[in-house]
């Protein structure tokens, strides 16, 4: 893994670093507390469909939990997003729709999506070259020895659970994983995403909107009652597929504290 930038601002490290994976290179973020003298519990941060590593709302929890907990935090771009973008038309094609999607009025699971956007109907990722690249960035972490200890968490909602349940699933360095966004239907690979979900036994926050407009509320609950864990809860709140409040990082921050320590 090969550092490419590191900033400092107001007690947070930021580094810039890329690793090779499956014959990519992959970019990524950690975040360190500036005043940490040791290892520390890592949270990872897996973005949404169409974004990327330095999406504000990523940046925010990153930050965040850097400063509030005193951990570090680790984000990569998907692949096929942020600077892993190939077909830009493509990409430009899914975030038109994407957006349309979102801001409709209505549920959206069995939307008519536009002819013109072209691909949009394809999956947004491939699961299984993500959640190898998750495993390889823990990999070289673990060999850089005074950066993070056993303490890992992960957090990822919407593009992000596609990608963590088989991760968590069948990664056992995580001990915590806030999810959501996400339902058995309406997305791609929904046998596969039951699957993961009943071998996910870790101790799992799920976070759901009640008016989403990618999924019907029922294949929510129905993904939400496939997690294997026997300590899980799911939080619901009014609102399209964009709208969780600011508030619930409040939850987040708890809920890491309760599993991984300070």
């Amino acid at each position: 893994m090969q550092t490419t930038n590191e900033v400092v601002a107001k007690g947070v490290v930021e580094r810039s670093f890329e690793f090779e994976a499956d014959g990519e290179t992959v970019p990524g973020i950690l975040w360190r507390p500036e005043a940490a003298t040791g290892t520390t519990p890592l949270v990872l941060l897996c973005h949404g469909g169409t974004q990327h590593k330095r999406t504000p709302n990523i940046l925010g929890l990153a930050r965040r939990f850097v400063r509030h907990l005193g951990y570090s935090a680790v984000a990569l771009d998907a692949p096929g997003h942020g600077e892993r973008i190939v077909d830009h038309e493509q990409a430009d094609a899914r975030r038109r729709d994407l957006e349309r999607r979102v801001t409709s009025k209505s549920g959206a699971a069995s939307m008519e999506r536009s002819p013109d956007d072209k691909g949009a109907a394809r999956p947004f990722v491939a699961v299984g070259r993500a959640v190898r690249e998750w495993s390889t960035v823990l990999d070289h972490l673990e060999k850089e020895g005074d950066l993070v200890d056993e303490r890992i968490g992960y957090w990822g909602v919407s593009m992000g659970t596609m990608i963590g349940l088989p991760f968590v699933a069948t990664e056992p360095r995580v001990a915590a994983a806030v999810l959501g966004l996400a339902g058995l239907s309406g997305m791609p690979g929904g046998e596969e995403r039951e699957a993961a979900a009943r071998r996910c036994t870790v101790p799992v926050l799920f976070i759901f909107q009640w008016d989403d407009q990618l999924m019907s509320r029922q294949t929510g609950l129905d993904l939400f009652d496939a997690i294997g864990s026997s300590d899980k809860a799911m939080h619901v709140f009014p609102g399209g597929h964009v709208d969780t409040p600011l508030y619930e990082r409040d939850a987040y921050d708890a809920f890491f504290l309760r599993h991984l320590g300070r």
